[in-house]
């Protein structure tokens, strides 16, 4: 399944609720989730962040959250997930 911006429209209660469906949904199934908001990805297994076209970063998001100077960290430390 493919999610482009599934929750972008959404206020913070309904995105909380579409997002459940969406894990309960997706669950056991290879899904692809295109999103800006951190709180999209939080389960997401895999992770990658492009600029300007490029793979900067991949990986798991709470290795990607640990390391130091990454794109990924900066957007986490900005939102609460």
């Amino acid at each position: 399944m493919l999610f482009d911006e599934a929750t972008s429209a959404l206020d913070s209660i309904h995105e909380e609720e579409v997002q459940h469906a969406i894990d309960l949904a997706s669950e056991g199934l290879t899904t692809i989730t295109i999103a800006h908001r951190m709180t999209a990805v939080r389960n997401c297994d895999r992770i990658i962040v492009l600029e300007e076209g490029r793979i900067v970063e991949e990986g798991p998001p709470d290795e990607l959250m640990g390391k130091e100077g990454g794109r990924f960290q900066k957007v986490g430390n900005i939102y609460v997930i």
